[in-house]
């Protein structure tokens, strides 16, 4: 089974993941999705066809001073001035940043009205090149210009903005100037300048010679390279390096004044090679262009174009490698038409190119117009995108379903929307791997470095269109099982003897097989009940557990729910209390409920807090509710037990009198403190009697100060930041929750928290009770009822309604040779095995990282079997069982091409987040930067075909490592600007702990959709754009989400009839900026962006509050901060230094 499937077109980005709930399913239900014609590419591994060179723009062109000069010989340092070559021709199949002759910064980019928009007089094609350092002192300037590390100024906290929003901002400069390295912090004692400067390497690309006119927009592959390594297991044909002209020219580059963008002018770009294509075949023809190319002549190049002989054959592919293809890159390309997108070069974008900026000569500083000075020489659209690589993946991959039936697939992306057919193995809506081929001894994995871990979901909802797991019943016997590992029956255990045997896939014992569960064997071996059963021939589903399963070898009773709530000053004054109690009434009809019941079985309690605690009778044989109040908060005891838990329907106008009264009785309350550990322990108490597992919905306002255990104080200090001791701003203040955490996965008892501070509120103690229960935690700062209620009643409604196990032992089973050795997310562990979790909903992910103890056999690769045993919130006590196959290889090249890049993030923000409770935040943003060049270093290393060292060379799978871990690595948890408050990072810290692959792709690189390309006739989403505020265009509107919040950003130059169907007002300064939800208005536009709103806000376990965003309003630095690939205010790279930066880092570790 092939692992490449032939390109589809499927739907494009930002359709509902099949993931979550309310995701569309366009192209299933029977309607053919177009496919590409094959004739569209050239013939795999052969010349490619119609490849035409770009003829140069006429007119009046300069050569530079140096044209003609030859490259220096080896050991000769080049005059200052002279061009640069490198030994690698611009034809090889390889891609390279010369890392010593690239300028290292972004500029800081806002658009601001009336400044610096291009002038008539700029080149409307792309500039393809930028300048060499002139001197090896400038290019030391350059390098010292690069800034990862180190913190800048930072602007003012921005009142009234929460997580929700992290309120950190970047940079606000409305234009730049054109001076070189000094004006930017440099990397914190990174060494000397990496050696690719001139040591003079010999001229393949140009030969002595030539006039430099022969370098037209560029230059022919004139050497030819091909792997040298056999055929079996090559790379990947690490693709040409792409020429910018295949994406959208960089911010900066002139345009025509008609383009309707407003970047600022003033970069000179160059390409930065690296393997660009993902998932796709050989290269396309190209249009041949003739002709004067529209616009005013460029400045700087001239003579003839060159020609492009055939390209080199690629080395013979494996699975999982693709070759490549370069098509207009997605909302860019194409050629000019009208209002284009912001972006689009104004002519067809030439064939892909092999850039070596090294082999271009370019004009000097001097010569340029003073806007013209390049600010970095590496064109933001040569370097992998992350939104290429995702529409490559939709357009391939989310055509067909992904079926599992092969062992070691890797599936599509999270991003790609895909149905899931099971055929032995778990979906990966349940199971995704950092690696789908695994190394074969722990020196190879030791040697690559990539993580071996799996992101497990084991109660992940599906879409409609997909069957969720069976449910087996063996009867009293209970499933059957492996008698020495105990692990479950399952598609890889193998029947022996005619069938009266079984030997254990995971250990290799062999078992009985039970008398009434025996069956006969076809001539292959396989039983003939095969299809008949689940968990012979399915990767998921569930057993009902027997009696043995259950604790104390009794039945589990139903859960309960038990709703605490705070009723002190702060919660009464701002309408909490009152909007709690009045959502209540109708919400406890929605609990969760088995299958096909009538109602649900979950019975419910209530308790209010301040000082003191007081219960609810609602036994519904009351005419009234009565309150019972204990003020001995010290020596917690719950003083009813008949009446405090209560089935809905029995006791609705009870418990409704109830709701009605709290907001009166404590209206005039004027007690400020509030009790915070006393308040789990009543609920955790109630549970114990009652004799059930269950869940505590606590509403909390302020730092518990009040005299009582569990009590707190302030302890916030923003002097600790960047200090050895701001880990224990992280850690708990008091080993005291710890322990009660303890108790409460023992009992059972899942804390979900609801937070409402104004000020400090420690959420990094307060929060150690859900996470360790495997609760969820909320958190609405400032909460105002007017702007907060609809996310605040989102968000509860999901949490109270959404499918939930209870009192859940989850163990991972590995086959011989590896074993689970780490875990990550929100649950307690007593032992090295057992994950415990009091409460495990279907949003809950857990992380779970594998470690050789033994080798592995590439013929039986390695299996996985997550067993979760939980009460249903029926009481019914069930086993889900997950299992995965995955390949075993002996080749590194086999290991790097079926990696995920999406869930190795996944691995290490998870891994940095809990390693900032024990190591100084600086020394864990070093490891990660330090693995991850490892990780590339030993690609380079062991499977890239020889090439220069000024090449970074990324393999094809990994190829957006770099973006994505420097999104991490900027992130408030690891980077915080003064304005993140401490409660903040641990809330953002504890959410990501549990979040799933779709998750922590979107927090950590949000999605931006330009809405005025919006089709109103088709459900399908705009392309989605690269986070780069250079993407912005004043004349549009966008939108973008991360999980957590929403924005809709309105350039100052949106046309009016634009403003007026999504606003109803008429100009840009009548939006008004603080409204959180548009006005329901009946035209196309309104409906169509409503309804892509609300889809993004159904798909998210956390209800995003729509924030809209005015441009140069004081919201635009917020907006500005979720811009991952620009540089930051807070010190983050940009993406751009950040690749330069590895690749730095991995020619130290080659050299």
């Amino acid at each position: 089974m092939s692992v490449n499937p032939q390109t589809h077109t499927g739907p494009p980005y930002g359709q509902p993941q099949p993931g979550y709930p309310g995701y569309l399913q366009p192209g299933y239900g029977g309607q053919p999705i177009p496919s590409v014609p094959a004739s569209q590419y050239g013939a795999y591994n052969g010349p490619m066809t119609g490849y035409q060179a770009t003829g140069p723009p006429q007119g009046s062109l300069r050569t530079p001073a140096t044209s003609g000069a030859a490259a220096s010989t080896p050991g000769t340092s080049v005059p200052p001035g002279q061009p640069l070559y490198s030994q690698f021709g611009q034809g090889d199949v390889h891609n390279g940043i010369p890392a010593s002759t690239v300028q290292l910064q972004r500029p800081p980019q806002q658009f601001m009205p009336g400044t610096a928009s291009a002038p008539p007089t700029q080149p409307a094609t792309f500039q393809q090149y930028g300048l060499p350092p002139t001197s090896t002192q400038q290019l030391t300037n350059h390098m010292a210009g690069m800034q990862i590390g180190g913190t800048s100024a930072s602007v003012p906290a921005l009142a009234g903005l929460s997580y929700g929003p992290p309120t950190s901002v970047p940079p606000a400069s409305g234009s730049f100037t054109a001076t070189g390295a000094g004006q930017y912090v440099s990397y914190a004692n990174q060494g000397p300048p990496p050696p690719n400067i001139p040591q003079g390497l010999p001229p393949t690309s140009l030969s002595q010679g030539h006039p430099v006119a022969q370098a037209a927009v560029s230059g022919p592959p004139s050497a030819p390279h091909l792997s040298s390594q056999p055929p079996g297991f090559g790379p990947p044909p690490l693709s040409s390096g792409i020429g910018a002209s295949s994406y959208a020219p960089a911010a900066g580059i002139s345009r025509p004044p008609t383009m309707p963008a407003g970047s600022l002018p003033g970069q000179a770009v160059s390409g930065l090679i690296t393997s660009q294509p993902n998932h796709v075949t050989s290269p396309p023809p190209q249009p041949s262009m003739t002709g004067p190319l529209p616009g005013p002549p460029m400045a700087g190049l001239q003579g003839p174009p060159p020609t492009h002989p055939s390209q080199p054959a690629y080395a013979p592919q494996q699975n999982g490698s693709f070759g490549q293809n370069r098509g207009n890159q997605p909302n860019y390309g194409a050629a000019y038409s009208g209002p284009a997108n912001y972006g689009s070069p104004p002519a067809p974008a030439p064939p892909p190119k092999r850039l070596d900026p090294d082999s271009i000569p370019s004009p000097q500083l001097n010569e340029l117009p003073p806007q013209q000075k390049p600010r970095h020489r590496i064109d933001p659209d040569a370097i992998p995108s992350p939104i290429q690589v995702i529409e490559d993946d939709r357009n391939n991959r989310g055509s067909e379903p992904f079926v599992t039936g092969v062992r070691g697939q890797v599936p599509p992306l999270v991003t790609t929307n895909f149905l899931v057919k099971d055929q032995g193995n778990a979906s990966p809506r349940y199971i995704r791997c950092t690696s789908y081929n695994i190394p074969c001894t722990s020196d190879m994995a030791k040697q690559s470095q990539v993580p071996l871990a799996a992101v497990i979901k084991p109660l992940a909802s599906l879409p409609t269109e997909e069957t969720p797991p069976y449910l087996v019943d063996h009867g009293e016997s209970g499933p059957i099982r492996c008698n020495r590992c105990k692990a479950y029956m399952c598609p890889f255990m193998q029947f022996i003897e005619g069938g009266r045997r079984f030997q254990c896939c995971f250990c290799s014992c062999v078992t009985e097989v039970p008398s009434h569960y025996f069956q006969h064997l076809d001539h292959t071996g396989r039983r003939v009940d095969y299809y008949d059963r689940p968990e012979l021939s399915l990767g998921s589903y569930e057993f009902l557990a027997t009696v043995d399963y259950c604790k104390n070898n009794k039945y589990p009773n139903p859960p309960a729910y038990i709703f605490m709530i705070d009723v002190s000053y702060n919660a009464i004054r701002s309408g909490l209390v009152r909007l709690i109690c009045e959502e209540l009434k109708t919400l406890l009809d929605y609990l969760p409920r088995e299958g096909n019941m009538e109602d649900s079985a979950i019975r419910v309690g209530f308790v209010t807090y301040n000082k003191v605690l007081h219960f609810y009778n609602v036994k519904s044989s009351l005419a009234q509710p009565q309150m019972m109040v204990v003020s001995d908060v010290a020596d917690m005891f719950v003083p009813l037990l008949d009446g405090f838990l209560v089935n809905v329907n029995e006791s609705r106008t009870v418990f409704t009198s109830l709701l009605d009264q709290i907001p009166e009785m404590f209206a005039d309350t004027r007690e400020t403190e509030t009790v915070f550990g006393p308040v789990i322990q009543a609920g955790m108490e109630a549970l114990k009697a009652a004799e059930c597992a269950g869940k505590l919905f606590i509403f909390h306002t302020s730092l518990p100060i009040a005299e009582a255990p569990g009590k707190l104080k302030n302890r916030d200090d923003k002097k600790l930041i960047n200090t050895d001791k701001e880990k224990t701003l992280f850690q708990p203040q008091t080993a005291f929750y710890n322990n009660l955490a303890k108790e409460c996965v023992a009992q059972g008892c899942c804390v979900d928290l609801f937070l409402f501070p104004n000020q400090y509120l420690d959420v990094s103690t307060l929060g150690v009770v859900p996470y360790q229960t495997g609760g969820s935690l909320y958190k609405y700062t400032f909460f105002q009822v007017e702007t907060d209620q609809e996310r605040f009643l989102n968000d509860l409604r999901r949490d109270v309604q959404k499918e939930v196990g209870f009192d859940a032992v989850m163990r991972v089973r590995t086959s011989t040779g590896i074993r689970a050795t780490d875990f990550f997310g929100a649950f307690y562990m007593s032992n090295t095995t057992d994950v415990e979790l009091a409460g495990l909903d279907c949003d809950k992910t857990i992380t779970v990282e594998f470690k050789h103890d033994d080798k592995l056999n590439e013929e039986s690769g390695a299996i996985l079997q997550c067993a979760v045993l939980y009460t249903s919130c029926a009481g019914q006590r069930r086993l889900r069982i997950h299992n995965l196959s995955l390949s075993c290889c002996t080749q590194l090249a086999d290991l790097y091409r079926n990696c995920e890049t999406d869930t190795l993030i996944n691995y290490l923000a998870k891994f940095a987040y809990r390693g900032i409770l024990n190591n100084p935040v600086k020394t864990v943003r070093d490891t990660l930067i330090n693995q991850c060049a490892q990780i590339l270093a030993c690609y380079r290393k062991n499977c890239a075909s020889p090439s220069s060292a000024g090449q970074l060379i990324l393999p094809e799978c990994m190829k957006l490592l770099p973006v994505y871990l420097n999104c991490v690595l900027k992130s408030d948890v690891l980077q915080a600007g003064s304005e993140v408050t401490t409660d903040d990072r641990s809330y953002i810290r504890q959410l990501v702990t549990s979040m799933d692959v779709a998750e922590t792709n979107v927090f950590f690189y949000p999605r931006l959709l330009p809405l005025t390309k919006v089709d109103f006739n088709s459900d399908s989403l705009p392309t989605a754009i690269r986070n780069s505020e250079e993407r912005l265009s004043k004349g549009d509107i966008y939108l973008l989400e991360n999980g957590l919040n929403i924005f809709l950003w309105v350039g100052v130059n949106v046309q009016q009839g634009l403003i007026q169907n999504l606003f109803g007002v008429s100009s840009f300064s009548q939006i008004n900026s603080s409204m959180c939800v548009l006005p329901i208005l009946d035209n196309p536009f309104s409906k169509r962006v409503r309804s892509i709103i609300e889809m993004f806000q159904s798909q998210r376990p956390h209800y995003m509050k729509l924030m809209i965003v005015k441009q140069e309003d004081k919201l635009d630095l917020l907006f500005k901060h979720f811009l991952v690939e620009d540089k930051s205010m807070n010190g983050g790279a940009s993406y751009v230094d950040f690749l330069c930066h590895m690749h730095k880092e991995i020619r130290q570790l080659l050299s």
